[in-house]
């Protein structure tokens, strides 16, 4: 259904014809975390995630799997060391 009470006029899944059914009747505001992402709308009432109702309980858990502003790098690039027996069967499977 349609929203009608924060972000109004954008399809969410939380609608129904009673209101808002999400934890506390509506949406809660992105955090800081979220700022550069490119799945941000801004309405009157404040900027919002298009993804997730609430986005602080994603960025609680570690990181938004959705964000786009963070770059994911290899396993070589955070730190992980790679089996080399192991990677090259991995790469001759391909």
């Amino acid at each position: 259904m349609v929203c009608q009470t924060i972000k109004a006029g954008v399809e969410c899944a939380f609608m129904t014809k009673k209101g808002c059914s999400f934890n506390g009747g509506s949406c809660y505001h992105i955090i800081e975390k979220c700022e550069g992402c490119a799945k941000i709308i801004e309405h009157p009432t404040g900027k919002y995630c298009m993804v997730y109702p609430d986005p602080a309980s994603k960025w609680a858990v570690g990181g938004c799997p959705t964000a786009t502003h963070i770059k994911k790098g290899t396993a070589e690039e955070n730190g992980q060391k790679i089996n080399p027996l192991k990677a090259s069967k991995r790469a001759g499977r391909r």
